[in-house]
């Protein structure tokens, strides 16, 4: 299920699921996508604030809820991760979001959301920048725009020409493109909003985890048995994710030949999406094709409606 492709003059709508912003980078924020031509529409709860998080679970939960409802909001946009919405998900009306696709972007802890709603209501998500994100990057905004506002078709994604994706383990694989931050992934196992991982192409990223608790989590998952069911990985920016020696710990690197490489599906690694710039838009829940090989990423299909 798509939402409607971006346009100019459409209503973004802004909501605050995670933890809370500083007003001036919200104000800020809204001069940027004014000066595009956009009309911006503030949840009702995006300046709340309870310690940690932006606001009582339910009032974010409910912010959600009205933006999809909201006929005159064209596209959702969160304004930060943190942590926090993994406590909303028992106050999300999966129905609702189904009667009323729209584009839904953010990343970090917005992947439980991300991938919940795809699983949940059969919504195709996105994995990019949030409304307080660095837009005068060229490639993340270039990347953004453009698979909102173009994604009606087939398209490949590359990274900048400067920055060469990498391959790890050669092959092709096919399957719904699924995952985002690995911590809320790791955590969501076990639980109703768990990602579905069986033939899917599994895409993963982190930042502040050091070596050890990267291995951590994907031990997790592999010994929940389901690491080994994915068609193949995207391993995307694992920002501030190494140390300054080695003396007691592996490699990241090392990580990711026990836990992933050793599973021998195809698997592309330095994808720039993640916690660092540029930040590449992802669909989540839509078919793709990778080769990685020859180093390609293919969407097979539209991620938005005309």
């Amino acid at each position: 299920m798509l939402g409607k492709k971006l346009k100019t003059g459409d209503t973004i709508g802004i909501i605050s699921p995670s933890s809370p912003e500083n007003p001036k980078s919200i104000e800020k924020a809204i001069n940027f996508f004014e000066n595009r031509g956009f009309k911006i529409k503030l949840g009702k709860h995006v300046y709340d604030k309870r310690g940690y998080l932006a606001g009582e679970d339910k009032d974010r939960a409910n912010d959600i809820m009205d933006m999809f409802k909201d006929d005159t909001v064209d596209m959702i946009l969160c304004v930060r991760g943190g942590y926090g919405s993994m406590r909303t998900l028992p106050y999300i009306d999966f129905e609702v979001i189904r009667n009323n696709p729209k584009i839904f972007v953010g990343f970090s802890d917005i992947t439980s959301f991300l991938n919940t709603f795809y699983s949940k209501s059969g919504l195709v998500t996105f994995h990019g920048p949030m409304f307080t994100s660095n837009f005068d990057d060229k490639y993340t905004i270039d990347s953004f725009f453009n698979t909102l506002m173009n994604g009606d078709v087939p398209y490949r994604i590359l990274n900048p020409s400067s920055i060469e994706l990498s391959c790890a383990v050669e092959g092709e694989a096919k399957g719904h493109l699924v995952g985002g931050n690995l911590s809320l992934i790791s955590n969501t196992l076990g639980t109703p909003y768990e990602i579905d991982f069986k033939n899917n192409i599994l895409f993963i990223e982190d930042v502040h985890e050091e070596p050890y608790a990267i291995d951590r989590m994907l031990t997790h998952i592999e010994l929940s048995g389901k690491l080994k069911t994915c068609s193949g990985f995207i391993l995307g920016q694992f920002k501030n994710c190494t140390l300054p020696h080695y003396e007691r710990s592996l490699t990241l690197e090392e990580v990711f030949k026990d836990k992933i490489f050793s599973l021998n599906k195809p698997t592309l690694t330095h994808f720039m999406s993640g916690h660092d710039y540029p930040k590449l838009t992802l669909p989540i829940g839509v078919p793709i094709y990778m080769n990685s090989t020859q180093k390609v990423l293919q969407i097979t299909h539209p991620v938005v409606s005309k």
